[in-house]
């Protein structure tokens, strides 16, 4: 049966969801709400194809379309999301979608196809070898879950109780944008508009909440500090915000997408441990089977961490039709290219980094 390729509209979204649903391959990041969140929060030129076989649906690639004078231009799956590429019952329908993709990038004159692969795809394009993701299943006991965290991350998670430490579900976003936009000024990079967030909820609903991690008036421990404490969770009131993430659910699974801590959280023993001890923890009590680390730079501090949490990293295969360009794109912080843009970026006074960052950071999905 021969399969046809168009780009989707709006009235083709129950069907691309469905499909999504069903699909071993596809990803959060390959639902279609995607369209109208890079749209409506950065204004990224959005084609998502669509390639069906009589009449159904077979396979699905949302690409948008990045340009900036300082950054390039690029056509990618998807920008700000750690996942993408094809997603295809059939092999056909694979070949088809590249092919089309490809003459895509060709016609908009980008300077390379970036398809975000979380596996292997065969295809024989430039793969770069830069990220990891971390996956695991969790269990329903949260008392399997807690001994399968290395000893001395758990005791991380004690002193993080006795530091009074407790989370919260927070229904808005205010809370986790002063928290993640002094969390990204600290690492010298631009952060996006506090209305993407809001985009983000409005689009996803519950598939998309935050989780804030506070402490206690005076630091002063809430309940208690052993592995009993911690398989319950520790409820609180008052205090200030030091830490939180915000979350994707999919398919029973949870994924900690945007998270960070204010800077005074280095000195507050295992906060960031905690944000996601009880995001596991929550999300394993409300029924979810799997827990999504997300990516991580290889041989950096958050590679490490999530190893010594208790994951297994593996690569991730992004590959690369590169248009007009010989070379693979390198735009991450670890590039030397942008080491004086990182150090000026952390010395800038927060107000001023998160009035100048939305314009810069719409360019670095």
């Amino acid at each position: 049966m021969n399969v046809s390729v168009r780009e989707a509209g709006d009235a083709d979204e129950t069907a691309w969801e469905a499909f999504v649903s069903d699909n071993p391959c596809a990803t959060f990041f390959h639902r279609y709400p995607w369209r109208r969140v890079l749209e409506r929060a950065f204004g990224h030129p959005c084609h998502f194809l669509l390639a069906e076989e009589g009449g159904v649906v077979t396979g699905v690639l949302p690409l948008a379309e990045v340009r900036s004078r300082l950054f390039g231009r690029k056509l990618a799956s998807l920008p700000f999301c750690v996942y993408g590429g094809i997603a295809a019952s059939s092999d056909a329908a694979a070949t088809a979608l590249r092919q089309r993709a490809s003459a895509l990038a060709r016609e908009l004159r980008v300077e390379a196809l970036e398809l975000r692969n979380r596996e292997p795809s065969g295809s024989g394009w430039p793969v770069k070898d830069l990220y990891y993701t971390f996956r695991k299943a969790i269990s329903a006991d949260n008392t399997v879950n807690l001994k399968a965290i290395p000893n001395r991350q758990r005791a991380m998670l004690r002193k993080a109780l006795k530091e009074g430490l407790y989370s919260e579900e927070d229904r808005g976003t205010e809370r986790l944008y002063r928290v993640y936009a002094e969390s990204l000024r600290n690492l010298g990079t631009p952060v996006f508009g506090r209305r993407y967030l809001d985009i983000l909820r409005d689009e996803f609903g519950d598939a998309c909440r935050v989780l804030m991690i506070r402490q206690a008036p005076g630091g002063q421990p809430v309940a208690g500090t052993d592995d009993a404490a911690l398989v319950e969770g520790v409820k609180g009131e008052g205090g200030e915000d030091v830490a939180g993430v915000l979350s994707f659910y999919f398919r029973g699974e949870v994924l900690p997408y945007y998270g960070g801590s204010v800077t005074r959280a280095r000195d507050i023993k295992g906060c960031n441990h905690i944000l996601y001890w009880e995001l596991m923890r929550r999300s394993a009590d409300e029924g979810c089977s799997g827990f999504d680390f997300g990516r991580s730079k290889k041989d950096t501090g958050p590679f490490a961490f999530k190893k010594h949490f208790g994951f297994e990293p593996a690569p991730l295969p992004y590959e690369y039709d590169l248009v007009t360009t010989d070379e693979l794109p390198d735009l991450n912080p670890n590039n030397p290219k942008y080491r004086l843009l990182v150090s000026t970026w952390q010395r800038l006074p927060l107000p001023v980094a998160n009035l100048l960052g939305p314009p810069l950071a719409r360019s670095l999905g």
